[in-house]
């Protein structure tokens, strides 16, 4: 059984390597630790193509041990399509505005047309609120997607330093 994790964690290894060799291209090209938002430094004096060749095998491991790919979080969308809709605000808004027109209406002498008015503005508030709600949850997402990128570049990052670079 352990031969046969090892033999796998060759093939990922290598996979990776192949995909962070397609990824960077050439020499030109943005390098892996800094697509992640990590400065890597050879602290002792790594060739580039080591430094390469390590994080990609750092880039494997700490995908492996967070369960974490950061390229599919980061390409994972957080905001929500449509409208500010679905949470039931405009009708819940709209009720209450109808129930407070109808009695202003009634002390004013037209208990239909005080609802009709009461449930116009009790519907804007409620759209109002559900704009609200929907950019509270959209903030949370992009917090929660932050979050989990900075635990795999911890992880990636306690790799590299175990291979002598300095990371920040």
């Amino acid at each position: 059984m352990k031969v046969n994790a090892a033999v796998n964690m060759r093939f990922i290894t290598a996979v990776v390597l192949l995909a962070v060799i397609t990824m960077i291209g050439d020499a030109s090209a943005q390098s892996l630790s800094s697509s992640l938002g990590v400065v890597v430094y050879p602290s002792k004096g790594q060739a580039a193509q080591q430094q390469g060749k390590d994080e990609g095998e750092c880039f494997g491991w700490a995908k492996q041990q967070t369960g974490i790919d950061p390229m599919a979080v980061a390409s994972a969308p957080t905001q929500q399509p449509g409208p500010a809709v679905g949470g039931g605000e405009r009708v819940r808004g709209a009720a209450r505005g109808a129930l407070g027109g109808a009695a202003i209406g009634a002390i004013a002498g037209d208990t239909g047309k005080g609802a009709g008015i009461g449930a116009v503005a009790g519907t804007m508030a409620g759209g109002r609120q559900a704009r609200k709600n929907k950019a509270a949850q959209q903030q949370q997402a992009e917090q929660a997607k932050a979050g989990t990128l900075q635990h795999f570049n911890k992880a990636f990052g306690v790799c590299m330093e175990g291979r002598g670079y300095s990371v920040k």
